[in-house]
Protein backbone atom coordinates (compact mmCIF):
# COMPACT_ATOMS: atom_id res chain seq x y z
CA UNK A 1 0.00 0.00 0.00
CA UNK A 2 2.72 2.09 1.05
CA UNK A 3 4.40 1.52 -2.31
CA UNK A 4 1.20 2.49 -4.17
CA UNK A 5 1.17 6.04 -2.48
CA UNK A 6 4.62 6.71 -3.64
CA UNK A 7 3.75 5.49 -7.11
CA UNK A 8 0.56 8.13 -6.91
CA UNK A 9 2.26 10.71 -5.66
CA UNK A 10 5.36 10.36 -7.88
CA UNK A 11 2.53 10.62 -10.98
CA UNK A 12 0.82 13.46 -9.32
CA UNK A 13 4.22 15.53 -9.26
CA UNK A 14 4.23 16.10 -13.19
CA UNK A 15 0.66 16.77 -13.30
CA UNK A 16 0.26 20.55 -13.54
CA UNK A 17 -2.39 22.41 -11.97
CA UNK A 18 -5.11 24.34 -13.61
CA UNK A 19 -4.39 27.79 -14.62
CA UNK A 20 -6.59 30.93 -14.33
CA UNK A 21 -10.36 31.00 -13.80
CA UNK A 22 -10.57 27.38 -13.88
CA UNK A 23 -7.93 26.63 -11.52
CA UNK A 24 -9.51 29.19 -9.15
CA UNK A 25 -12.93 27.23 -9.41
CA UNK A 26 -11.21 23.58 -8.27
CA UNK A 27 -9.32 25.33 -5.74
CA UNK A 28 -12.92 26.63 -4.21
CA UNK A 29 -14.59 23.54 -4.80
CA UNK A 30 -11.69 21.85 -2.48
CA UNK A 31 -11.94 24.12 0.27
CA UNK A 32 -15.59 23.47 0.08
CA UNK A 33 -15.44 19.86 0.23
CA UNK A 34 -16.99 19.56 -3.11
CA UNK A 35 -16.39 16.60 -4.64
CA UNK A 36 -14.09 17.25 -8.15
CA UNK A 37 -12.37 14.35 -10.01
CA UNK A 38 -8.62 13.95 -8.89
CA UNK A 39 -5.77 14.86 -11.05
CA UNK A 40 -4.94 11.36 -12.46
CA UNK A 41 -8.92 10.79 -13.55
CA UNK A 42 -8.64 14.11 -15.11
CA UNK A 43 -5.57 13.35 -17.31
CA UNK A 44 -7.34 10.47 -18.27
CA UNK A 45 -10.60 11.49 -19.37
CA UNK A 46 -8.30 14.37 -21.06
CA UNK A 47 -6.87 11.51 -23.16
CA UNK A 48 -9.78 9.70 -23.78
CA UNK A 49 -11.87 12.79 -25.01
CA UNK A 50 -9.53 13.64 -27.34
CA UNK A 51 -8.96 10.15 -28.84
CA UNK A 52 -12.44 9.76 -29.42
CA UNK A 53 -13.49 13.53 -30.09
CA UNK A 54 -16.92 13.64 -28.99
CA UNK A 55 -19.53 15.53 -30.31
CA UNK A 56 -22.33 14.62 -27.66
CA UNK A 57 -21.16 14.56 -24.28
CA UNK A 58 -23.23 13.36 -21.23
CA UNK A 59 -22.17 13.97 -17.47
CA UNK A 60 -23.98 12.41 -14.31
CA UNK A 61 -22.68 14.88 -11.92
CA UNK A 62 -21.94 18.18 -12.49
CA UNK A 63 -21.21 19.25 -8.77
CA UNK A 64 -20.00 23.40 -9.47
CA UNK A 65 -19.41 22.35 -13.12
CA UNK A 66 -15.40 22.25 -12.84
CA UNK A 67 -15.39 18.77 -14.86
CA UNK A 68 -18.16 20.29 -17.30
CA UNK A 69 -15.47 23.17 -17.88
CA UNK A 70 -12.64 20.97 -18.17
CA UNK A 71 -13.82 18.55 -20.83
CA UNK A 72 -14.96 21.78 -22.79
CA UNK A 73 -11.26 22.95 -23.54
CA UNK A 74 -10.72 19.44 -25.21
CA UNK A 75 -13.89 19.03 -27.30
CA UNK A 76 -13.68 19.92 -31.57
CA UNK A 77 -15.75 23.06 -32.83
CA UNK A 78 -19.71 22.27 -32.44
CA UNK A 79 -19.45 19.87 -29.88
CA UNK A 80 -21.77 19.97 -27.19
CA UNK A 81 -21.84 18.52 -22.90
CA UNK A 82 -24.89 17.66 -21.39
CA UNK A 83 -24.61 17.68 -17.53
CA UNK A 84 -26.74 16.28 -14.83
CA UNK A 85 -27.07 17.92 -10.75
CA UNK A 86 -29.39 16.83 -8.32
CA UNK A 87 -28.32 19.57 -5.85
CA UNK A 88 -30.32 23.15 -6.89
CA UNK A 89 -27.81 25.48 -4.86
CA UNK A 90 -25.06 23.48 -6.83
CA UNK A 91 -26.84 24.11 -10.41
CA UNK A 92 -26.72 27.94 -9.43
CA UNK A 93 -22.95 27.67 -9.33
CA UNK A 94 -22.16 25.45 -11.87
CA UNK A 95 -24.02 28.17 -14.05
CA UNK A 96 -22.43 31.15 -12.67
CA UNK A 97 -19.26 29.24 -13.52
CA UNK A 98 -19.68 28.40 -17.27
CA UNK A 99 -21.07 31.19 -17.89
CA UNK A 100 -17.68 33.04 -16.55
CA UNK A 101 -15.74 30.46 -18.56
CA UNK A 102 -17.82 32.03 -21.61
CA UNK A 103 -19.22 27.91 -21.73
CA UNK A 104 -22.96 29.00 -22.12
CA UNK A 105 -23.22 27.95 -25.37
CA UNK A 106 -21.34 24.66 -25.06
CA UNK A 107 -22.71 23.09 -21.43
CA UNK A 108 -26.23 22.40 -20.56
CA UNK A 109 -27.13 22.02 -17.21
CA UNK A 110 -30.15 20.15 -16.48
CA UNK A 111 -31.05 20.13 -12.61
CA UNK A 112 -32.53 17.03 -11.06
CA UNK A 113 -32.14 13.29 -10.36
CA UNK A 114 -30.56 11.80 -12.91
CA UNK A 115 -32.59 8.73 -12.78
CA UNK A 116 -35.48 10.94 -13.88
CA UNK A 117 -33.68 13.31 -16.14
CA UNK A 118 -32.16 10.45 -18.24
CA UNK A 119 -35.14 9.37 -19.18
CA UNK A 120 -36.26 12.46 -20.94
CA UNK A 121 -33.18 11.87 -23.43
CA UNK A 122 -33.50 10.49 -26.49
CA UNK A 123 -32.16 7.31 -27.77
CA UNK A 124 -28.36 6.85 -28.87
CA UNK A 125 -27.54 10.60 -28.79
CA UNK A 126 -24.16 10.57 -27.22
CA UNK A 127 -21.11 9.10 -28.12
CA UNK A 128 -18.77 9.92 -24.68
CA UNK A 129 -20.71 9.69 -21.29
CA UNK A 130 -18.77 10.89 -17.78
CA UNK A 131 -20.60 9.12 -14.59
CA UNK A 132 -19.53 11.00 -11.59
CA UNK A 133 -22.81 11.21 -9.35
CA UNK A 134 -23.81 8.94 -6.32
CA UNK A 135 -22.10 5.43 -6.28
CA UNK A 136 -25.35 3.45 -5.38
CA UNK A 137 -26.71 4.55 -8.37
CA UNK A 138 -24.36 4.12 -10.80
CA UNK A 139 -26.46 0.11 -11.32
CA UNK A 140 -29.81 2.80 -11.54
CA UNK A 141 -28.54 4.78 -14.36
CA UNK A 142 -26.99 2.37 -16.25
CA UNK A 143 -30.19 0.90 -18.47
CA UNK A 144 -30.91 4.64 -19.83
CA UNK A 145 -27.26 5.16 -19.66
CA UNK A 146 -26.79 1.89 -22.48
CA UNK A 147 -30.16 3.71 -24.41
CA UNK A 148 -28.72 6.91 -24.86
CA UNK A 149 -25.33 6.46 -25.91
CA UNK A 150 -24.00 5.43 -29.34
CA UNK A 151 -22.36 2.13 -30.61
CA UNK A 152 -19.06 2.85 -30.59
CA UNK A 153 -19.67 5.38 -27.51
CA UNK A 154 -17.11 5.52 -24.70
CA UNK A 155 -18.55 5.58 -21.08
CA UNK A 156 -15.78 6.39 -18.35
CA UNK A 157 -17.28 5.76 -14.48
CA UNK A 158 -15.20 7.27 -11.74
CA UNK A 159 -14.89 6.19 -7.96
CA UNK A 160 -15.68 2.77 -8.68
CA UNK A 161 -12.96 1.29 -6.46
CA UNK A 162 -14.56 3.82 -3.16
CA UNK A 163 -11.21 4.23 -1.45
CA UNK A 164 -10.63 0.19 -1.53
CA UNK A 165 -13.94 -0.40 0.60
CA UNK A 166 -15.01 -2.51 -2.66
CA UNK A 167 -12.96 -4.80 -2.58
CA UNK A 168 -13.64 -5.43 1.16
CA UNK A 169 -16.89 -8.40 1.82
CA UNK A 170 -20.30 -6.93 2.50
CA UNK A 171 -19.44 -7.47 6.49
CA UNK A 172 -16.63 -5.92 7.04
CA UNK A 173 -17.77 -2.53 5.37
CA UNK A 174 -19.90 -0.08 7.48
CA UNK A 175 -23.49 -0.62 7.91
CA UNK A 176 -24.01 2.90 6.53
CA UNK A 177 -22.07 1.87 4.00
CA UNK A 178 -23.31 -1.28 2.43
CA UNK A 179 -25.99 -0.73 0.38
CA UNK A 180 -23.06 1.47 -1.97
CA UNK A 181 -20.96 -1.20 -1.26
CA UNK A 182 -23.03 -4.16 -2.73
CA UNK A 183 -24.40 -1.69 -5.74
CA UNK A 184 -20.77 -0.78 -6.54
CA UNK A 185 -19.61 -4.14 -6.79
CA UNK A 186 -23.34 -5.10 -8.97
CA UNK A 187 -22.37 -2.87 -11.18
CA UNK A 188 -18.77 -3.54 -11.64
CA UNK A 189 -20.07 -7.14 -12.76
CA UNK A 190 -22.60 -6.28 -14.90
CA UNK A 191 -20.32 -3.47 -17.32
CA UNK A 192 -17.62 -6.45 -17.29
CA UNK A 193 -20.19 -9.02 -17.91
CA UNK A 194 -22.38 -7.30 -20.32
CA UNK A 195 -22.13 -8.50 -23.86
CA UNK A 196 -22.60 -5.34 -25.46
CA UNK A 197 -19.45 -3.45 -23.54
CA UNK A 198 -16.19 -3.89 -23.28
CA UNK A 199 -14.92 -2.62 -20.27
CA UNK A 200 -11.55 -1.77 -18.39
CA UNK A 201 -11.46 -1.33 -14.71
CA UNK A 202 -8.56 1.10 -13.98
CA UNK A 203 -6.57 1.84 -10.73
CA UNK A 204 -6.35 5.45 -11.54
CA UNK A 205 -7.36 7.67 -9.04
CA UNK A 206 -10.46 6.46 -7.08
CA UNK A 207 -10.75 3.77 -10.07
CA UNK A 208 -12.34 4.27 -13.40
CA UNK A 209 -13.87 2.17 -15.55
CA UNK A 210 -13.65 3.08 -19.24
CA UNK A 211 -16.57 0.88 -21.61
CA UNK A 212 -16.70 0.58 -25.04
CA UNK A 213 -20.32 0.28 -26.42
CA UNK A 214 -20.37 -2.18 -29.13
Amino acid sequence: MQDMERISSFIKSFISDDEGLLGDIYSEAIKNRVPVMRKETRELLKTQIIMKKPMQILEIGTAVGYSSIYMSKYIDEGAKITTIELDEDRVKIAKTNIEKMNKSDTIMVLQGDAYDVLKTLPDNLYDFAFVDAAKGQYINYYPDVMRVMKAGGVIVSDNVLQDGDVLESHFTVDKRNRTIHDRMREYLYTITHDDRLDTAILSVGDGVAISIKR
